[in-house]
């Protein structure tokens, strides 16, 4: 079977995906994903160990996956496991070195080429602050990564990415700048800014694709913070409090991210991915 026969699983082979908070959740899942389909992958976390972690366990998929069904995508990338799939630490939270810790990495991606997608998945830990006591720290600790991050990142594509219809950007919002919790109203505006944000930069950055991907509730490594009680009576909250009775899986939201890498003709949209949350 020739990889020409396969247009609609070959759109990835040899593209360069850069998956910033690639190292856990979503944005490894992604980085999973994009590999299986052929790219070459960079993914970035603020976290040495998490970063080695991720590389190790991207790799050894990498391997396994090259005896595999995606034996036919995989061939096309001549090179090894350390080769396809590359790393890089990068703070986002810190305003007095992101443009410099951003900046290095785009350099650092786009070393043998220029970068093809951004799929930016960062996030950071933070406590929910209802409104009546919001501090300036709080907002900004929900904000930074979130939603003032991306723009940063935006200021530097022009120098390393390939500003075509071909190359992409895609930011991850959420399901709360529609339907907020009560007392999550910070949140909601970080959800709702990042929305705003990708309508913008698919205008300003044209003709590169931008748009943002707005999950619902997905079980990733952040519960594992809960207590397993705790964290069992949330889930089935979350689980009550949609359509499908279920909540999201990290490889099911990473298909929305591939979508907005493959389609050549979307850009300045939302996609939602929230199991009918806002039906609810």
């Amino acid at each position: 079977m020739s990889l020409s026969s396969l247009k609609h699983l070959t759109k990835l082979v040899g593209a360069r995906v850069l998956v910033m908070g690639g190292t856990s959740g979503i944005g490894f899942s992604v980085a999973e994903a994009a590999m299986q389909h052929g790219a070459h992958i960079i993914i970035s976390g603020s976290d040495a160990n998490k970063l080695r972690d991720a590389l190790t366990r991207l790799r050894q998929s990498y391997v396994s996956q090259a005896n595999g069904p995606a034996r036919f995508l995989l061939a096309a990338y001549g090179s090894a496991a350390d080769e396809a799939i590359r790393g890089c630490t990068c703070d986002l939270a810190d305003p007095e070195v992101i443009e410099s810790n951003v900046e290095g990495l785009l350099r650092f991606a786009s070393s043998s080429g220029l970068i093809d997608h951004v799929v930016f998945t960062a996030g950071n830990a933070f406590d929910i602050t209802p409104p009546k006591n919001a501090t300036i720290a709080a907002v900004h600790d929900t904000m930074m990564v979130r939603s003032t991050a991306p723009i940063i990142v935006a200021k530097y594509l022009p120098q390393y990415t390939n500003m075509a219809p071909g190359g992409s950007f895609t930011i991850t919002g959420g399901s709360t700048a529609t339907k907020p919790q009560p007392n999550w109203s910070i949140l909601a505006s970080a959800s709702a800014a990042v929305e705003g944000l990708a309508r913008g930069l698919a205008v300003d950055l044209q003709p590169l694709r931008v748009n943002c991907v707005a999950p619902g509730v997905v079980h990733t490594e952040i519960f594992n913070r809960v207590a397993e009680e705790r964290r069992e009576l949330l889930l089935n909250t979350f689980k009550k409090a949609s359509t499908t009775g279920t909540v999201g899986q990290a490889e099911d939201l990473a298909e929305a991210y591939l979508y907005c890498m493959k389609d050549k003709y979307v850009t300045g949209t939302v996609i939602s991915s929230n199991g009918g949350r806002l039906l609810v």
